[in-house]
């Protein structure tokens, strides 16, 4: 197997909205976010913030956005830990998750299987105590005697690239101890169809394909279409650093410890629908917690392009939100090559809802994306 190319000096043009040099100079006051959430409180949560699966052209189970890194040092220069972190999609959220170090995350995808996904990173991140033991685990592969907790991104991802996969006894074994954390310790009482999606819509395919996993694996258009894994983990944000959730073991705590606690909440929900979003806005008021990022992708092009930004807009616009309150958007502009040519760009989410109508939409007016 050919080991992932090691990203250096990649040229990419990111551009920056609205963005401040400094972080916010007066301290909001104090909130009454959860240090905690009980088994009981996660899940109530889920449900009842969640709307009814959707559809999406893919099953997005890793991201296809080399660049996705480049803005987080604009990102810490405008914005403060212990804030809320929102997000869509897979694994690159871990990455703007550990840069910011937020008190509490929403993860919302109008997909069932980004939730089914991100119970089974909750799963691997609690069952895990370092990035060796998450990378054994996350690929089914034996753990790797030179990785230590000073192990750079490259040693991490070439140890495991290089690794033979093991059998599908330890495979098995593996789903037991995920389905075991998730029914028996949280007793969060999944259907036996949620628990299948776990297995065979997520954590199957990175048993499967390794760290060689791309956006476009599990449909089957080839290995060469978009960036792996592995070159993921070891992209470099725009200052040259490296940024990924694992490349340092202080990356990987902070997950884990938002993860122990139960503070990573995955929802279903269409950015445009009428409920997931407006909950999320609602709790974080009645806590008295602002917004601090929240990460796009590129869901506006779709949700532009089907005719329902309105409901969009209203709906952020109903959080709370202030002057540092920002977006993180993917638009094309990278170049070609694998990653899609996708860059990240940084916008205020006050001036670009502004004008928003702050109403609630109907659902009977609410289109899925193709």
């Amino acid at each position: 197997m050919t080991k992932p190319r090691v990203l250096v000096g990649v040229a990419a043009f990111v551009l920056c909205l609205g963005l401040t040099a400094s972080p916010r100079a007066v301290a909001v006051a104090t909130d009454s976010l959860p240090s905690r959430l009980s088994d009981e409180e996660f899940w109530k949560i889920v449900e009842d913030f969640s709307e009814p699966n959707g559809y999406f052209q893919s099953d997005n189970l890793l991201s296809n956005e080399i660049w996705f890194q480049y803005v987080i040092p604009d990102l810490l220069a405008r914005t403060k830990p212990g804030g809320v972190y929102l997000g869509v999609g897979p694994e690159q959220n871990f990455t703007y998750i550990a840069a910011i170090k937020p008190k509490i995350v929403f993860i919302t995808d109008i997909r069932r299987g980004n939730l089914w996904m991100h119970l089974m990173y909750k799963a691997l991140f609690e069952l895990s105590a370092n990035r060796n033991e998450f990378m054994s685990r996350l690929f089914t592969k034996p753990l790797q005697p030179k990785i230590g907790p000073e192990s750079t991104a490259e040693e991490l991802q070439n140890a495991y690239w290089d690794a033979h996969t093991s059998s599908s006894a330890v495979y098995d074994a593996n789903v037991k101890a995920i389905d075991d954390l998730l029914v028996k310790k949280h007793k969060l009482p999944l259907v036996s169809q949620d628990l299948q999606g776990i297995h065979d819509a997520a954590y199957y395919n990175f048993y499967w394909f390794g760290p060689s996993i791309n956006y476009s694996s599990s449909q089957g258009r080839g290995p060469g279409t978009y960036i792996s894994y592995g070159d993921l983990m070891m992209a470099r944000d725009g200052n040259g650093a490296f940024r990924s959730y694992l490349a340092s073991e202080e990356n990987f705590r902070v997950l884990k410890d938002l993860h122990e606690r139960n503070l990573i909440i995955p929802l279903v929900g269409d950015f445009a629908g009428p409920k997931a979003l407006r909950a999320v806005g609602r709790y974080l008021k009645e806590k008295g917690a602002t917004v601090t990022a929240f990460y796009l992708s590129n869901v506006e092009q779709y949700l532009q392009r089907n005719g329902v930004w309105q409901y969009f807009c209203g709906n952020v616009a109903s959080m709370p939100l202030d002057s540092q309150s920002t977006f993180i958007r993917s638009v094309q502009g990278g170049g070609g090559g694998p990653g899609g040519g996708l860059v990240n760009q940084l916008g205020s989410m006050q001036a670009d809802t502004r004008g928003c109508a702050d109403s609630q939409p109907q659902v009977a007016g609410v289109r899925r994306m193709p």
